[in-house]
């Protein structure tokens, strides 16, 4: 499928580079999320546990949500795979 003379069937190509970075960068985020739990005990349990959550919702939440194709809408959406 063409338009504008750019070939929609490959949405990701040309874009490595970025790819390569965004995923390094939540992965990081994921990996400071996991080491925060090191630091769990009895008596300090509020502060790992509420840094774990918090780097989990934003490794998940950014890549999901403002980088995925969430923010289209459907009907576009549903076009572009037929």
């Amino acid at each position: 499928m063409y338009s504008n003379g750019k070939n929609l069937a490959h949405s990701g190509q040309g874009r490595l580079a970025g790819n390569i970075t965004a995923f390094v960068v939540f992965f990081i985020m994921f990996l400071g999320c996991l080491y925060s739990l090191s630091f769990w005990t009895l008596e300090n349990a509020w502060i790992p546990g509420i840094s774990c959550f918090v780097l989990a919702m934003l490794a998940f939440g950014i890549p999901q949500h403002i980088l995925g194709m969430s923010d289209k809408h459907p009907a576009k959406t549903a076009e572009q795979q037929d």
